[in-house]
């Protein structure tokens, strides 16, 4: 049976995992930029503003995305709780 307690924990655990993935991702794009771009350049045939652009959008989106679905449901669950 799921209770709001273990909910919370559910929500607050996502939340810690994926601000931990968003922060090792926001790194690695700023500390290892070369390396990605001669990964992705392989793949993909973009340039290095295209792709930091790219991962700019994508942090972006995936902040949001934690932001509404996770961390807005978590901290109202801390409150009605």
């Amino acid at each position: 049976m799921m209770t709001i307690e273990l909910l919370r924990e559910l929500f607050g655990w996502c939340a810690v995992i994926n601000v931990a993935l968003m922060l090792w991702w926001f790194l690695f794009v700023t500390l290892a930029p070369d390396f990605i771009f001669r990964i992705h350049s392989k793949m993909f045939h973009v340039s290095k503003d295209q792709l930091a652009v790219i991962h700019y959008v994508g942090i972006l989106n995936y902040k949001l995305i934690v932001l509404v679905f996770i961390l807005i449901p978590y901290i109202a669950l801390v409150i009605i709780s």
